[in-house]
């Protein structure tokens, strides 16, 4: 049988990726007792097909006495790996180190660490760890927030270079530990409307069979446990403060984007969002703080 003109074989195709990674310390949005916005904080971009390193870093930073940190540093990067058989690695990361807000909530340091790795063949969808994640020191009123985290809440890759989005088991693992934040009525308006969201878009996610021309996420987080403390309520990884607010603790966000790429056979990017401290303020001060904030996602091609 004669070969089919312009047909090419897998030994013809050289796949490349494109990589893309973000990266911050702080950055919100404070009404009282100052009204100010606060801008990204050592903010850093990977969106390159060769790859490379950025950092960024930011020290004594302090806006009013109301919310200071002593150093605040962000970097990413992304690399082809050099181990046989692998393919295209991103990395990135976010510390930041002294933070105080008000005096209420205070930690020595805070990690937010997200790589992935796209494979050569079936590698559309990565595989994520979270391995540097970790908070040092965290205090709320002084007292020690001791809390397990666990890095492996997204599970392994799924088979046949599924989305994660399409696993049951981890859906069925964000259904249960978000249970409890979802059915708790005591939260403010605005952030109980936002949970309601959340638990709508698993739903939804739930009886999608594939992924078209709109964005699809689910949100989790990566804390497994946290220890009773006398001035805070905690649910999940969610602590109500007193004359304070609201803060959520390493919350992560898995989703599908599509992707304007003629070049990729499957144009949608698969991202991971890590935030280590959201602050929903509302009392002593108002307003709101993401702390520790990154980004890693990319996609293969063809």
């Amino acid at each position: 049988m004669a070969a089919v003109p312009n047909q090419r074989s897998m030994s013809d195709v050289h796949p490349e990726h494109d990589f893309h990674a973000e990266a911050h310390a702080l950055s919100g949005r404070m009404e009282l007792p100052v009204n100010q916005e606060i801008q990204k904080q050592a903010a850093v971009s990977l969106n390159d097909w060769r790859g490379g390193h950025s950092f960024q870093r930011t020290d004594n930073s302090s806006l009013e006495g109301v919310i200071a940190f002593k150093s605040g540093y962000t970097h990413v990067s992304g690399n082809p790996s050099k181990k046989q058989g692998h393919g295209w690695v991103t990395l990135a990361t976010s510390v930041l180190e002294g933070l105080n807000v008000l005096d209420v909530i205070t930690a020595d340091r805070m990690t937010a660490q997200v790589s992935t790795e796209h494979a050569i063949l079936e590698g559309y969808v990565p595989q994520v760890t979270f391995l540097g994640t970790q908070f040092e020191n965290l205090r709320v009123g002084g007292y020690p927030v001791h809390l397990e985290l666990d890095l492996n809440v997204c599970g392994e890759k799924p088979p046949g270079d599924r989305s994660y989005l399409t696993e049951l088991s981890f859906l069925d693992r964000v259904n249960q530990q978000r249970s409890a934040v979802w059915e708790n009525s005591d939260l403010p308006t605005k952030v109980r409307a936002e949970y309601y969201e959340e638990r709508q878009n698993l739903a939804a996610v739930r009886k999608q069979t594939g992924f078209g021309k709109e964005v699809r996420s689910i949100k989790c987080s990566l804390v497994k446990s946290i220890e009773p403390i006398p001035v805070a309520k905690i649910c999940g990884n969610v602590l109500q403060i007193p004359g304070f607010g609201v803060v959520s603790l390493a919350d992560l966000e898995v989703g599908v984007k599509p992707i304007y790429d003629p070049q990729s056979s499957r144009p949608e990017s698969h991202y991971f969002t890590l935030t280590m401290i959201t602050m929903h303020m509302g009392c002593i001060g108002e307003g709101m703080l993401a702390g520790g904030k990154v980004t890693a996602n990319g996609h293969n091609k063809p």
